[in-house]
């Protein structure tokens, strides 16, 4: 993207992503939806000329972005160029279904650190909820109990809306930045992007890491459900946990903590609970149920 001239988007294209824009939110578009098709042809306008279909083609041929990237954009423009009556057949790029970057803790705690105490904090909520950016940033106060510790987060992308615990450490970074507006991070989930992708990029260079530098904002969210299914070995907690709807979203967390935890032991210490008493207590100390044999419950944990 560096090597192709910025350029401002010509006034006529401005008036027709707008013009656009008004027609998908008439034919009931989310808001979300809109925000995205908004974000992707504002930011295309100003490297190629919207209005000539070929020339779209080729610049985003050129993009240093992944295939499943490109695809969503040529797919966002068909709808673009029906609407202004151009001629365009969107490009196919081969699918890309590697698994998600997942880093340490480590990795995810010292971008957190590096932050100003506005930036940590929206880091440190990213690590807990697992919430999308979009989510946080139509976060407010009034969603926040930091009595009972706990977050409720306005879904989007048609996922479910819910409540989490966080932590007494996220209680006292929130107590410790500005209350004085509605929204708790005070700026839109774009400049959110630069403020982290600066810091991530800065202090990828400063400890000569070039792992972080492959951490997005997504990555917490991807790295909490992979935790959680690691903890819990409970699909169906990480599903509401992360809000999802379709469970074949959250199927994803099965194959990451697979492939995270690959290095795992296979030795097991193994114990027997024959009273609902000695199973909780096993339970309590990270065992979990494999079997039943005559009546007796089998658990096992990972020496």
């Amino acid at each position: 993207m560096s090597q192709i001239q910025k350029q401002c988007a010509k006034p006529e294209t401005q008036a027709n992503i707008i013009n656009y824009l008004l027609h998908q939110k008439s034919n009931g578009r989310a808001e979300s939806t809109l925000e995205s098709i908004s974000e992707i042809l504002k930011r295309l306008s100003r490297i190629t000329d919207l209005d000539n279909p070929e020339q779209f083609k080729t610049t985003l041929s050129n993009l240093k972005w992944k295939n499943n990237t490109k695809n969503n954009a040529a797919l966002i423009y068909k709808g673009y160029a029906k609407f202004i009556n151009a001629t365009y057949t969107p490009p196919k790029y081969t699918e890309e279904n590697g698994l998600p970057f997942i880093p340490t803790e480590q990795e995810l705690d010292t971008l957190i650190t590096a932050g100003s105490p506005k930036t940590a904090t929206l880091l440190q909520t990213l690590k807990e909820t697992a919430a999308r950016i979009g989510e946080l940033e139509k976060l407010k106060w009034i969603h926040i109990d930091l009595q009972r510790r706990t977050i409720y987060i306005t879904a989007e992308k048609g996922s479910n809306s819910r409540i989490l615990p966080i932590s007494e450490k996220l209680v006292a970074m929130l107590n410790q930045i500005p209350h004085d507006t509605e929204n708790v991070f005070q700026t839109n989930k774009h400049a959110m992007r630069i403020t982290f992708e600066a810091l991530r990029n800065r202090t990828a260079k400063k400890l000569n890491n070039p792992r972080l530098k492959a951490i997005h904002m997504h990555t917490f969210r991807h790295f909490k459900g992979t935790m959680e299914y690691h903890k819990t070995k409970d699909i169906m907690h990480v599903k509401t946990f992360l809000g999802h709807k379709n469970i074949e979203s959250t199927m994803l967390y099965i194959h990451l903590e697979a492939a995270i935890f690959l290095q795992d032991t296979d030795e097991w210490t193994c114990k027997i609970a024959t009273t609902p008493e000695e199973a909780a207590k096993l339970i309590e100390t990270g065992f979990t149920h494999a079997d039943t044999i005559d009546g007796k419950h089998l658990y096992r944990k990972r020496k």
